[in-house]
């Protein structure tokens, strides 16, 4: 748990399209550390990709949680093995959306070209089956990202200071 010398750390967890980095982008602009574990970090990459599976390289996540901080720290990332950390986090929200939401995200984006293919788009609706129950299973938070971006900007910002506890 925090002390008066560390600050929260949450973890924003979700399908495809949900809106997590935007999410992310807008946290770091109200003062969140904010990693985007998708994107490289200062050392290289957060993930590696073993037998077609994208992991995160757990010492480089847990070095990040270990790193001093002046303001909360808000993680990003959808991978197999999150789940080894969670017991680092102290909150784990999970953005959720309807498929029908998911895939018209995914065919209008234009930060990112995944889910422009049908198979993409066939293994978002697998994992929207699959993969979102266990997600859900350890959330301590679940926020519905079809409401404004303001909003659940607000929603995630108030767990990760700490206003919310699990």
């Amino acid at each position: 748990m925090p002390t008066a010398m560390t600050h929260r750390t949450t973890l924003v967890t979700g399908m495809s399209a949900t809106g997590k980095s935007t999410v992310l982008r807008a946290l770091a602009g109200l003062g969140c550390d904010a990693v985007d574990t998708d994107e490289p970090g200062p050392d290289g990459a957060w993930i590696e990709t073993v037998d077609g599976e994208p992991l995160w390289r757990l010492d480089r996540i847990r070095a990040l949680l270990d790193q001093p901080r002046s303001q909360p720290l808000v993680v990003q990332g959808t991978v197999a093995n999150q789940g080894a950390l969670y017991d680092r986090f102290d909150a784990i929200v999970l953005l959720s959306a309807p498929a029908d939401v998911i895939l018209e995200r995914l065919r209008t984006r234009t930060t990112n070209d995944f889910g422009k293919h049908a198979d993409e788009r066939a293994q978002v609706l697998r994992d929207l089956a699959e993969v979102e129950p266990l997600l859900r299973a350890g959330a301590t938070h679940e926020i519905d990202a079809t409401q404004p971006l303001d909003v659940v900007v607000a929603a995630v910002l108030t767990i990760a200071v700490g206003s919310d506890r699990a």
